[in-house]
């Protein structure tokens, strides 16, 4: 048998008993996943009025960059990155939509619908993280968010309001755990202000 053809056997074989790591650094730290949250206090639900309109919520939407299950950075202006061992669970867009989904839900001054179904509803709110990244420009840096949101009146047609909110909270610990964090942080009080905001439009 030729030298080539028998390297080639023996590589394979290796292989496919776990013998051979191909393209992974033995000495690399595991990648940690995150799960970002809204720490708000627990309360018990208000009972939903029984007159409450419906409102479809549509996901949240990102830029292609912030797409991505990693946690981004950004060490200067106008640069973006992203960290090696640190994932969230779900992409911010979507786990940001189900997070407020269940905020408003909780708020009982509507019936709550995904956008997109057979319920018909009488408004639409579209929502869109536009920023949400740790600004490492100085160490401990702080998570930026920048949330953009319309309200639209179905019935009419009509938009009854738009509104960007923005957050900035500091990190309390310089690396990814401190980040995700700060991010739930973020998240859970563009929540407040975005609660709030809505029910001065209902």
């Amino acid at each position: 048998m030729k030298p080539a053809r028998m390297f080639y056997l023996l590589t394979l074989a290796l292989a496919l008993t776990g013998c051979v790591n191909f393209g992974e650094k033995p000495n690399s730290p595991a990648v940690v996943y995150y799960v970002l949250n809204d720490p708000a206090p627990a309360t018990e639900p208000n009972p939903l009025r029984g007159d409450a309109p419906t409102l479809l919520v549509l996901g949240t939407t990102t830029g292609s960059f912030y797409d991505t299950d990693q946690l981004i950075f950004s060490r200067s202006a106008g640069t973006r990155g992203q960290y090696q061992f640190a994932r969230w669970t779900e992409r911010p867009g979507k786990r940001f939509a189900d997070l407020m989904r269940a905020r408003l839900d909780r708020q009982g001054a509507w019936h709550v619908s995904a956008a997109g179904g057979y319920v018909r509803g009488d408004m639409l709110l579209d929502t869109e993280l536009v920023e949400f990244y740790h600004d490492a420009a100085s160490a401990p840096g702080q998570v930026r968010l920048v949330l953009r949101a319309e309200l639209v009146d179905l019935k009419h047609s009509t938009l009854l309001g738009r509104r960007v909110f923005e957050q900035q909270v500091p990190l309390t610990t310089y690396d990814a755990a401190g980040t995700a964090q700060a991010s739930s942080l973020a998240v859970s009080r563009a929540l407040d202000d975005l609660t709030a905001w809505l029910a001065t439009l209902q």
